[in-house]
């Protein structure tokens, strides 16, 4: 199981490190409807991923057990594709990122957070997480490792537990932190949004380069 944990961390903190998501949250955290509105995006986002990385360990669960010394060709193959399209998306992002004295864009939807609901901001969170292409790439290779490993239902399911609090860390920490002391945080959030708002484009297409590397690598020596 610690091994499996290794595999997946790095795809964890992929999904964490997410400035989009990030700021949706912290948007909400300052929106008239705060405790309403970042709860409701706070449980879609960590049910997403919970949905996504389940619903690919099982794919991957029911293929026939393989010799953990021969090759493993299926899943290298997938693992090869995964990081073949990290690259292309940190490829686009890093295209996206805007130059010197330009203005980062964010999505329009951003402007609407103050009027959205519980429901709304619910929903949101959900396709963040379980529908959002780089989080999907995520979780397809978080679920080849845990379903590959044919684990038992226990160990499985603490493994995916520990996928989703790491990669729901960046949304649970602030959304938690403001419900306990909303004041000291809100200058704090302000300054982090405008922050991550700047950076977005490169710090995505960093990391999903990286995280590509690896999962080719993790690819090639499936073979």
């Amino acid at each position: 199981m610690g091994t499996v944990i290794g595999e997946i961390l790095p795809l964890a903190l992929g999904v964490a490190i997410s400035p989009i998501p990030i700021i949706a949250a912290i948007l909400m955290l300052l929106s008239p409807k705060a405790r309403v509105t970042s709860v409701g995006f706070l449980l879609g986002w960590v049910i997403g991923i919970v949905v996504a990385v389940t619903v690919f360990t099982l794919l991957f669960a029911i293929l026939p057990e393989e010799d953990p010394d021969a090759s493993r060709p299926i899943r290298g193959v997938v693992q090869l594709l995964l990081g073949v399209l990290l690259f292309v998306l940190a490829f686009g992002q890093w295209r996206k990122r805007p130059k010197a004295g330009e203005e980062a864009a964010l999505p329009k939807w951003m402007k609407a957070i103050d009027t959205i609901t519980f429901p709304v901001a619910f929903g949101l969170g959900f396709l963040l997480s379980a529908v959002n292409p780089k989080n999907l790439i995520m979780a397809a290779g978080s679920g080849t490792d845990i379903g590959a490993a044919a684990l038992p239902v226990g160990s499985t399911v603490l493994v995916v537990v520990v996928y989703t609090l790491i990669a729901a860390s960046t949304v649970l920490v602030p959304v938690i932190g403001y419900l306990i002391a909303a004041d000291r945080l809100r200058a704090p959030l302000n300054a982090l949004r405008g922050w991550l708002a700047t950076e977005n484009a490169v710090i995505m297409a960093v990391l999903l380069l990286v995280i590509g590397m690896s999962m080719v690598g993790k690819g090639i020596g499936s073979f």
